[in-house]
């Protein structure tokens, strides 16, 4: 059983950065790409970066050339650092796996999930 453990969230002002981290139990987490969604209340929850099996990363519109997602094959964690956070980045963020060799930027593509970190970004 894959358990994905996040870590990393809190309370920043806009402008501020935080990062994020999520270990992953298993031994093939090379072989699989990882990606971070969030959810703000009231609303779905939304795709916001992935990283496949060679560290290609894909990147939400909203949070493009603010967040930098990058792996550790050799610790199994990925990690999203985010910069210039806006009050709009406020969301519960999930770490999450998808199938070997497989890219997806779709939340019911993705079989394992962790238990979420808040992030909370004040004006």
């Amino acid at each position: 059983q894959v358990q994905l453990v996040e870590s990393g969230g809190g309370s920043v002002q806009a402008g501020g950065s935080l990062r994020l981290s999520c270990a992953a139990s298993g031994r093939t987490f090379s072989s699989y790409t990882m990606g971070w969604f969030r959810q703000a209340p009231g609303k779905e929850r939304e795709f916001v970066a992935a990283i496949n099996w060679n560290s290609n990363s894909y990147y939400a519109d909203s949070v493009k050339g603010r967040f930098t997602i990058s792996r550790d094959n050799a610790k199994n964690t990925v990690y999203l650092q985010m910069t210039s956070l806006k009050p709009e980045d406020t969301a519960v963020y999930y770490c999450a796996r998808t199938g070997a060799f497989k890219v997806s930027y779709y939340s019911d593509e993705y079989d394992y999930w962790g238990q979420g970190t808040q992030v909370t970004v004040s004006s």
